[in-house]
């Protein structure tokens, strides 16, 4: 029997979600928008996809009302790719993700290091600040590189993303090269 396109004969809100985020690349660009990377050739710059699947998943996630698109310049025209409230509500499902990658997945040292920005506390598994006792929100968030990171990326975008930075933040890869 071949594998289905979808999961239509699936009653299931899982199935559902995955008809959204279920393919391949679709949650690291997500992961990305949260990290601030905004930009067409940002996200192609980070994550090395083909443009033709990069295109096709931005325009999935604009479609699903995951991420917006916004001009930001004319002439050329370009835009940037922004979350949404819908999408923002994907935080809990990369942060439980992140935390069952780390805790799950034998041999890896930490890629990156989330504390609470108002107190400094790493977040625990859960994403709660252990100090402030309270589910921390992206937007207070800031990420810190850890040792598992590649300390000399090949891409502006990895290299800005050594610098400790809230998540969402806009990152401009060129203002740090």
């Amino acid at each position: 029997m071949a594998l289905g396109k979808d999961y239509a004969q699936q009653q299931c809100s899982i199935a559902r979600a995955l008809e959204i985020v279920g393919e391949r690349w679709t949650l690291l660009l997500v992961r990305d928008a949260f990290y601030g990377v905004r930009r067409y050739s940002d996200f192609l710059a980070h994550l090395g996809v083909p443009r033709a699947v990069l295109a096709a998943r931005l325009q999935a996630l604009v479609d699903a009302g995951v991420l917006d698109r916004r001009r930001y310049q004319e002439s050329p025209p370009r835009d940037e790719y922004v979350l949404t409230g819908r999408g923002l509500a994907l935080w809990p499902v990369l942060w439980a993700l992140g935390a069952w990658g780390r805790a799950e997945v034998p041999g890896s040292l930490p890629m990156r290091h989330f504390h609470h920005a108002d107190c400094g506390t790493e977040l625990d598994p859960r994403g709660i600040c252990p100090v402030c006792r309270v589910p921390v929100d992206p937007a207070d968030v800031e990420m810190r590189p850890g040792a598992g990171l590649d300390p000399d990326p090949a891409d502006p975008v990895g290299r800005a993303l050594l610098a400790p930075r809230r998540l969402l933040t806009p990152l401009d890869p060129a203002a740090t090269s």
